[in-house]
């Protein structure tokens, strides 16, 4: 009996059903025009795209601001959108997982010699030639050891006429100054609001999810200028309040969850009980709040922190609330930021949650009462 052999025309090529995708690459930008922000940035690539004269690049910034999304859309713009294409085109490594020299000298260097095909056609069809090199991109190339970086300096001369690299890391500090100095440096701020709001809603539009301004400015606060890290919180809310039957509203209060940080209700709370003013939460009469005593506020502290939350992440709320007070005074402030910075290089070090935060919650107390 002769058995079927399948051929590779008869197996069926791998596809992801879109519903199962994360959204953050679901809708990643496809070209550098989809990029949210960094405009000064994008006007320099533009410029670079339409003359396909391409530097060795390094970007650098915080996570979740568009760094390795814009320079793989730059990649499929200058090389088109066909995968063959782009897979002779450009190598991308994550350097946080090959990060030493034998990678390097294998892997890269083979990529780097290695002559492009020329093309006959433009990359689209229609708008750029395609250059006639191809683009290793790096990605956190901030964790790459010294001998490594040591080894590419020496392949970006050697190889600079038919290929290009791009460092994508986080901090431009860690990469040696002669690897630095051969890149044109682009750095990637954290997102606005404005931005953040217009790609969120964007993507609840076509997720058919329903999105308040509160829930909207929950997400933009938690992320804290990071795309990926919102668009991941707006996922996970949206299956949260899909999975109950009848599907519910997205609360802000879910987010918060989502995000890990602690309810603002419950940092207020605790903030009251120190004697801050929370503002928009005076009493009705006008009474001033009573001045809590240490039984008081270490009751209140282990009521807190009996209900699970980050330490860390408490004293980062409590920072913020202290800090933009409109109406608490610099001193007081100075007083307050420096007992939460010892606390958290106490923590840091491994000292004990409770014991802390009730250590800050009694300087802060003093010095809102002196």
């Amino acid at each position: 009996m002769a058995f079927f052999q399948p051929t590779a025309k008869t197996v069926p090529k791998h596809t992801i059903d879109p519903a199962l995708q994360p959204w953050v690459e679901k809708y990643r930008p496809k070209t550098i025009d989809d990029v949210s922000a960094q405009e000064h940035t994008l006007t320099v690539l533009r410029k670079s795209l339409s003359s396909t004269n391409l530097p060795h690049m390094l970007f650098y910034g915080p996570p979740g601001t568009g760094k390795t999304s814009t320079i793989l859309a730059l990649a499929r713009q200058l090389f088109g959108f066909s995968p063959d294409n782009f897979r002779n085109r450009v190598l991308e490594l994550n350097a946080s997982d090959e990060r030493g020299i034998s990678v390097v000298r294998e892997k890269i260097k083979a990529f780097a010699r290695q002559t492009p095909r020329a093309q006959a056609t433009a990359s689209d069809g229609k708008k750029y030639p395609c250059p006639p090199y191809k683009i290793i991109i790096l990605d956190e190339a901030d964790s790459m050891t010294q001998d490594a970086q040591g080894a590419l300096r020496r392949i970006m001369e050697t190889y600079a006429r038919i290929t290009r690299f791009c460092l994508v890391c986080n901090y431009v500090t860690r990469i040696i100054e002669p690897l630095a100095s051969r890149c044109s440096k682009f750095r990637f701020t954290p997102l606005d609001s404005s931005s953040t709001t217009s790609r969120l809603t964007q993507i609840a539009a076509a997720e058919h999810v329903d999105v308040t301004p509160a829930v909207m400015s929950t997400l933009i606060d938690t992320s804290n200028g990071d795309l990926r890290r919102a668009i991941t919180y707006l996922q996970s809310a949206s299956r949260l309040s899909s999975s109950s039957d009848p599907p519910s509203l997205i609360a802000p209060i879910d987010i918060q969850e989502i995000a890990g940080v602690v309810p603002t209700a419950v940092v207020n709370d605790l903030a009251k009980a120190l004697g801050l003013e929370i503002a928009g939460d005076m009493e009705v009469d006008g009474a001033i709040p009573k001045r809590q005593g240490f039984d008081d506020i270490r009751k209140k502290v282990k009521e807190v922190i009996r209900q699970g939350y980050s330490a860390m992440q408490l004293l980062s709320q409590l920072h913020d609330l202290v800090v933009l007070h409109q109406t608490l005074p610099a001193r007081q402030k100075a007083i307050c930021a420096l007992a939460i910075a010892e606390a958290d290089k106490a923590l840091c070090e491994g000292a004990d949650e409770e014991l802390w935060i009730l250590e800050v919650a009694l300087q802060i107390h003093k010095a809102i009462s002196s």
